[in-house]
């Protein structure tokens, strides 16, 4: 049986895991449920898969959770930060499911890089951020990084489960679908609602995910995670939208063959990949009908709507902590566009701003990546307040 800890456990990837863990039960148990507050859905988890130990961020909803399961009398403990800590780095956890959004993954991804887990990576903030440090520290623990995001998985896969781009490959396409603007009037783009944003055609993810999907800044951040993930120049990375959501990336080789991982758009396909490599285990998702969709369609992105992408590709240029700043800025600026304290191009404007305006310095460890995100937060706040004066 191989142990399990997800970490966010009620967000879509912690449900999606638990569905394929579900679907194969002989093949592993459940060591963790991690989240950040959400008491009332990791106390059914719970009484459902029965986890050695549960953690939540929140203290006040810890206590109330603890309060719950000792109601019950379920034989499971309740931790708290340290012993949450402990437990990722223990025998009792062979695979860390990385789950949690934002940077606010990274201690604990650092900490299970650390110990020489396999960690599947939903959360490609935390990569972005500080992938040349977990690349290094996962090759001195002989810890495996490993993508559950659809598109790096897509690539895993077209590579035939290799990471290493160096035999022969010329390119890698990033699909995406465009989101929910694609076909919508740039003039239009000042007037989108947060509630238009969130509304994703093809996916069903969460609210920060579904806006940077909006604005094509999830492109961007996994660029810059495909660099780290594959050891891959940007100049060979290359994004195509795709809006059917079937083909999930694409590998180019330099005898001018390609390969592509289709599937129908559901996390469980790649997530069943990265739990059962090298086995192919039960996803529980429907088959793919080429013949029923019909046909498949491939544009290049408008950089003018989607200015995103374009300063997402400047960050590997700049180095350092530029990642860094980028991810800070965006997600205090999507946070601001969710709570209707600026509009939706202003999310693009704001990270410019704080990109041009903090200095860039060079990463040498995880202090200098937690550095910079503050301030890059920071500015990002700012110039908030700003524009709503």
């Amino acid at each position: 049986m191989k142990k399990v800890a997800i970490l966010g456990s009620t967000g879509s990837i912690g449900t999606s895991t638990l569905n394929v863990i579900e679907a194969n039960p002989d093949v592993f148990s459940i060591t963790l449920l991690a989240a950040q507050s959400n008491i009332d859905s990791i106390f059914e988890q719970s009484k459902k898969f029965s986890p050695n130990y549960l953690y939540l961020n929140d203290d006040s909803s810890s206590s109330q959770l603890r309060s719950k399961i000792d109601s019950i009398n379920l034989n499971t403990t309740v931790v708290d930060e340290e012993d949450y800590l402990k437990i990722l780095a223990s025998d009792e956890v062979d695979i860390v499911v990385a789950g949690i959004v934002g940077v606010a993954g990274l201690k604990s991804i650092h900490k299970a890089v650390s110990a020489g887990k396999r960690v599947l990576l939903a959360n490609k903030e935390a990569y972005v951020v500080a992938g040349e440090l977990l690349n290094e520290l996962a090759e001195s623990n002989n810890s495996t990084i490993f993508p559950i995001d659809s598109e790096h998985s897509a690539i895993h896969q077209c590579l035939s489960g290799k990471t290493d781009t160096s035999g022969g490959v010329r390119k890698i396409t990033l699909t995406g679908s465009g989101g929910p603007f694609l076909n919508r009037n740039l003039k239009e783009f000042e007037h989108i609602t947060p509630e238009e944003a969130v509304n994703h055609p093809v996916w069903k993810m969460g609210k920060k995910i579904s806006v940077d999907s909006a604005t094509m800044m999830n492109k961007g951040l996994e660029i810059i995670e495909a660099k780290w993930l594959f050891g891959i120049n940007s100049e060979k990375i290359d994004i195509l939208v795709h809006p059917e959501g079937i083909v999930h990336s694409l590998v180019e080789f330099n005898d001018a063959s390609v390969i592509a991982q289709l599937s129908v758009p559901d996390m469980q396909i790649p997530i069943a990949y990265g739990l059962g490599f090298p086995e192919r285990i039960s996803s529980k998702s429907q088959s793919l009908s080429l013949e029923k969709i019909g046909q498949l369609n491939f544009i290049k992105p408008d950089l003018l709507k989607f200015p995103s992408i374009g300063i997402a590709r400047s960050c590997l240029e700049s180095g350092g902590t530029s990642s860094s700043l980028l991810n800070a800025a965006n997600e205090e600026a999507v946070k601001a566009f969710l709570d209707k304290k600026i509009c939706f191009t202003q999310i693009a404007e704001i990270i410019s701003f704080v990109m041009d305006t903090i200095p860039i310095n060079t990463v040498k460890e995880l202090e200098n990546v937690i550095e910079a995100d503050f301030l890059g937060r920071e500015s990002a706040q700012n110039r908030i307040q700003q524009l709503n004066n």
